[in-house]
């Protein structure tokens, strides 16, 4: 089976959901090959290449994230998807002619396939095209941010955070993986389930994983250290996605994100942090989950709530302390193209 992100993805004979791993893993990094990256190193180059994303999916959410903190919004392009695809992938009807005006393709797919003929797999976003060839150079979404944080530093703006500060990476990289696991994939084993047994484990360590962050939480602001990192990015995409489709639509319904006092006060805190909720589009969110899960939601109506307004309300987690962007500043607004309708 495929994710409706597109990723390739099975349900063993015990009814567990299984996620396969990236299949184009190359990197672009400061000292990568100077031509197509036939060694899997591409060179870091500004204007070079361009980020395809849909603001539905979590994983491309953690790129659009990072690239707003760390300022790359000239050096990388973006290109948003129609959050409704079809069997021919991720579509470009949101831009005229239904056609990506940089790479010139209708479909992501394209791009796979440029960079590997009759490629069959799953066609999944995150992922970053080489423009001057059309080919596509990764879809790595647990790497690429990690990359933007440390290759691109010399094209991040004056005053980016460190997203991934050395002397904390053992702490940070422990904290994704449990998050990983038990609650950004945690939502998924659960959501597709095969069966009754594999759905009660995936619930009870989603949220074991939820009250253990919770509690870790309630007197420090930031998962790791006193400052966001690649850390809270993660979690974040998760939890804006928890009311809105993981709660009713996965069936992950012990509670609302709303219900936890700690995990909501953190989840507003980021939100009204420039760089995090205006690159939420809970219309697109809405629209994917329940429109092309159509084995979960086959009348393919799209809820009306939850209230969103809630969003914006005061939070007080300054009061614990913590520099949001350490010893550096808030990210300018987006821009104009990028701009989403506010709540």
């Amino acid at each position: 089976m495929r994710t409706p992100e597109g990723e390739v993805a099975a349900v063993s004979e015990s009814g567990e959901f299984q996620r396969s791993s990236s299949h184009f893993t190359d990197r672009i990094t400061a000292g990568g090959a100077g031509g197509g990256g036939r060694d899997g190193q591409w060179p870091v180059e500004a204007g070079r290449y361009r980020l395809v994303v849909s603001r539905a999916c979590p994983w491309a959410s953690r790129a659009l994230v990072v690239r707003r903190l760390l300022g790359l919004e000239e050096a990388l392009s973006l290109a948003v998807t129609d959050p409704i695809q079809d069997e021919r992938s991720w579509r470009f009807t949101l831009d005229p002619d239904d056609r990506d005006p940089v790479l010139g393709i209708r479909f992501l797919g394209e791009a796979y396939q440029a960079r590997e003929p009759g490629y069959d797999g799953g066609i999944s976003v995150p992922a970053i095209v080489d423009v001057p060839s059309g080919e596509l150079v990764t879809n790595d979404y647990q790497r690429l941010t990690l990359d933007l944080s440390t290759e691109w530093g010399p094209l991040h703006r004056d005053g980016a955070p460190e997203l991934y500060p050395e002397a904390l990476r053992d702490e940070i990289d422990e904290r994704m993986e449990g998050i990983y696991q038990d609650v950004n994939n945690g939502v998924y084993r659960a959501g597709f389930a095969g069966g009754q047994e594999a759905y009660d484990a995936a619930y009870a360590r989603l949220f074991a994983r939820l009250d253990q962050v919770s509690e870790h939480l309630a007197e420090r602001r930031y998962l790791v250290g006193d400052t966001i990192t690649e850390a809270d990015v993660r979690l974040f995409t998760t939890l804006v996605r928890f009311d809105a489709v993981y709660h009713g639509h996965f069936k992950c319904n012990r509670n609302k994100l709303t219900e936890d006092r700690v995990l909501w006060a953190y989840a507003r805190d980021l939100f009204q942090t420039p760089g995090f909720g205006d690159t939420v589009d809970f219309d697109h969110i809405k629209r994917h989950y329940y429109q092309v899960h159509q084995d979960i939601n086959p009348t393919r109506i799209v809820p009306r709530g939850p209230d969103l307004r809630g969003w914006r309300t005061a939070h007080h987690r300054q009061e614990l302390g913590g520099r949001p962007f350490g010893d550096g500043t808030p990210p300018p607004p987006p821009p104009t193209a990028e701009v989403i309708q506010p709540l």
